[in-house]
């Protein structure tokens, strides 16, 4: 195992920080804090800075959950996937084995830090993420509200809420965990007074060496993480966060040729797929003769030790809040993050961003708790390069030699693409005709230099009619001035470039009635617009050389009706929301689908004094494609294979990939479940004694746009055991996929890969966690 100098001199000067603290504080006065942490449930912490300054659950009128930093450490998060543990509807595809963005309502939603919105993946695929810099998180089904700003995803929303330093305590907690395959992870989180009730400082750093159950698969990552809080009167907070990730990991594309019997019984058709042109490298429109059936290794995945994919990137927080008056409030927000990632597989994948600077400053003026008005402008500079014309799984047989997978490209295909160094080519970022016989000669993936700037204005009142009846009114407008040029035109070609403006509004309407101070109803009306952008948030030139206005022109409407109840008093809280939701898709080619969705969501959260707690969550769908278009890598998996062996499947012998595109229509969303239910528990069940886990039951679903492939009803239980062995020292044994179930998630949203590619879950396996806390 190598631990990246860095993290290893923060955990060496950390430990030695809180050890000297010790030493040097007489033990009768140091207050013993065990792990045995009061339970904070979703609707005990408010949610601040969306909808408003700082508002209850219970208040806000939209389907939101809160998962607070109690329930993080209890639930055993871990990433994006987790949220489906506590919010309904939030089921999501494997992301390539690392999850970017958060799935809710069967599309992809944005990732938010301290309500600003950070850079995230294309489509979904981008980098691992770590929790070790954030303390809660907020899930927020539907487009983010007028105060956060038009953006590209709208199925909902995750906010994550940076990590603080405290003024009332000096405290250190060093964590280790261990687990199988050779996981191995350490965080050391050192909080210290500067001056008490106004200066802290935190530093917090994770240190993550793990290998994999799935071949050639792993992830090293270091995670810095300092914190800067500053009150220097009653009136004025100042809080600053630094986060530094760096990350080595592996894209895992899961398990190729998706048959009815490999998700059934994890039987694997054999043969390598065959080219028109008679060559055996993975290519367009291979075609395979099947060579028998095998049960797989549900750790033979698609990848390759030659893969590479490394990022590094850095985010700058910064809050100020002046208390003007009594009634008064101005914030004023700042972010800046800076990304490199390259991505280079075997598979002729390619997906570099040799930087992208996203800065963004908002200023919001709050009166009382009820008016909000606030601007904001945002900046964004990617340069990134990109290929993935030339992919092609099925043809792979994973149960070959790994020069089987691996697709060098021909001198043809070379000649289509650009060189960016030696031995890596990419796709230009506009269209050129060499020879003048009106046809493109290149193919187009998302390569581009962009930048573009968002200034934006919201406002936001809210008025009680009567004691008992509330309206909110939201309206807000952005204006986009976006360049983007090629930064790798052919060689004797004049670069292509283009300018867009634009404007995208958004607007919404709430009501709420409180039949009671402890019952809420609600009925929230959403229109807003939405832009379609690729890696990193950038803007690509189409095949014509120009921006396409229609990536600006995306129409997106939200409907929501629901019942909140809080007693008052009472350590519980549940709600009900009906919703019916309308988005658009993008697609792999850069063109937008539209996804309709109606359906109802459930929660509820309870917690006993006698240390016992409950939260569950439940939610049924029917998304489906609204009256769209829609596309695949291939059109059936049966495409795939020829009909030599009937015995095994009838083949169709198309050959595939076969890019497919499906006249509109309101077929069912595939790789969406239609019911979601989860719960999650926690006992005290003795002074030392913990126990808990968490069930998850998704209904069975298409995988593919066909429905030829289905995955079945599937459930997943998770239990752990906490020991309190001294004061400050606790162990907890956690055990994942109790009863080992072979379960299946698509690969990717969209649905693009769904007659190509389908993830196999881990198999049962058990983690040891051990935490010191002084």
């Amino acid at each position: 195992m190598k631990i990246q100098p860095l993290s290893a001199a923060i955990l060496i000067a950390l430990s030695s920080s809180a050890s000297a603290q010790q030493q040097h504080q007489p033990d009768e006065i140091i207050e013993v804090r065990g792990e045995q942490r009061e339970i904070v449930l979703p609707s005990e912490q408010a949610v601040a800075g969306l909808f408003g300054a700082n508002d209850q659950l219970q208040d806000i009128p939209r389907a939101a959950t809160v998962i607070t930093e109690s329930l993080l450490r209890d639930a055993n998060i871990d990433d994006l996937h987790d949220i489906a543990k506590f919010a309904p509807n939030s089921h999501a595809a494997a992301g390539f084995g690392n999850p970017s963005l958060p799935s809710m309502r069967g599309q992809l939603g944005e990732l938010f830090s301290g309500g600003m919105r950070r850079q995230a993946g294309n489509n979904g695929l981008g980098i691992p993420l770590s929790l070790n810099a954030y303390d809660s998180i907020a899930v927020v089904k539907g487009a983010p509200p007028v105060m956060l700003g038009t953006t590209q995803r709208v199925g909902g929303f995750v906010n994550l809420l940076p990590k603080r330093a405290r003024t009332d305590e000096d405290r250190t907690e060093l964590r280790a965990r261990l687990g199988e395959w050779q996981q191995y992870r350490w965080q050391a989180d050192h909080n210290a007074v500067i001056v008490e009730g106004e200066q802290a400082f935190r530093a917090s750093v994770e240190v993550i060496d793990e290998d994999s159950f799935y071949d050639y698969t792993h992830l090293r990552s270091d995670d810095l993480t300092l914190a800067y809080e500053w009150t220097p009167s009653a009136s004025t907070r100042w809080s600053l966060n630094f986060e530094y990730y760096n990350v080595d990991w592996t894209d895992n594309a899961g398990i190729n040729r998706p048959t009815q019997a490999l998700i059934d019984d994890n039987l694997y058709i054999t043969g390598q797929g065959q080219q028109p042109n008679g060559s055996f490298v993975p290519g367009a429109g291979a075609v395979i003769s099947p060579t028998g059936q095998v049960e797989i290794d549900r750790s033979t995945v698609l990848t390759d030790p030659l893969d590479t994919n490394t990022a590094e990137t850095y985010l700058i927080h910064s809050v100020v809040e002046q208390q003007l008056a009594s009634d008064w409030l101005l914030v004023n927000r700042s972010y800046y993050q800076y990304l490199e990632r390259e991505g280079i597989n075997q598979n002729s994948f390619v997906e570099i961003v040799d930087g992208a600077h996203t800065f963004e400053h908002r200023v919001e003026l709050h009166y009382q708790d009820h008016t909000t008005v606030g601007v904001n402008l945002r900046y964004n500079d990617v340069l990134g390069y990109s290929q993935f014309t030339t992919e092609a799984d099925n043809p792979i047989d994973l149960t070959g030699t790994l020069a089987q997978r691996r697709i060098p490209l021909t001198p043809e295909q070379q000649a289509r693409l650009v060189e960016l160094r030696p031995g890596v080519f990419v796709s230009p970022g506009a269209q050129y005709d060499l020879n003048n016989d009106g046809v493109g000669d290149f193919n187009l993936s998302d390569t581009t230099d962009s930048t573009s700037y968002q200034w934006g204005i919201f406002a936001q009142q809210q008025w009680a009619a009567t004691e008992q009846l509330r309206f909110t009114v939201g309206v807000r407008a952005d204006y986009y001035d976006v360049e983007a040029r090629d930064p790798i035109a052919p060689a004797g070609q004049t670069a292509k470039q283009d300018s867009h403006s634009d404007w995208l509004t958004a607007a919404n309407v709430a009501v709420q009635y409180y039949w009671s101070p402890d019952l809420t109803f609600f009925a929230t009306a959403y229109e807003s617009d939405s832009t379609s952008n690729s890696m990193a948030g950038g803007n690509v030139l189409n095949a014509a050389g120009v921006i396409d206005p229609q990536n600006f022109a995306t129409e997106n409407s939200l409907y929501e009706v629901g019942v909140k109840y809080a007693p008052a008093g009472a350590r519980w809280y549940a709600d009900a929301v009906w919703f019916d939701q309308t988005r658009s898709l993008r697609n792999r080619d850069g063109s937008n689908s539209g996804i309709a969705s109606e359906g109802i969501e459930l929660q509820w959260h309870y917690r006993h004094e006698q240390g016992f707690w409950a939260t569950l969550a439940a939610s049924y769908i029917d998304a489906y494609w609204d009256n769209s278009v829609a596309s695949q890598g291939t059109g059936q998996i049966a495409d795939a294979f020829d009909n030599s062996r009937p015995d095994i499947i009838n083949g169709t012998g198309v050959g595939s990939p076969n890019f497919t595109a499906f006249a509109a229509s309101n077929q069912q969303l595939q790789g969406v479940p239609e019911v979601q239910a989860s719960a999650v528990v926690g006992w005290q069940v003795a002074e030392s004694w913990s126990i808990g886990g968490d069930l998850n039951y998704t209904k069975a679903y298409p995988l593919d746009f066909l429905q030829t492939v289905m995955i079945r009803d599937q459930h997943h239980l998770n239990l752990h055991a906490q020991y309190q062995i001294t004061p400050r020292l606790q162990a907890r044994l956690d055990v994942i996929n109790v009863t080992d179930q072979d379960n299946w998630a698509p690969v990717f949203e969209g649905g693009y890969f769904g007659a190509t590619l389908a993830f196999p879950s881990l198999p049962r396996h058990a983690q040891l966690s051990f935490s010191y806390r002084f």
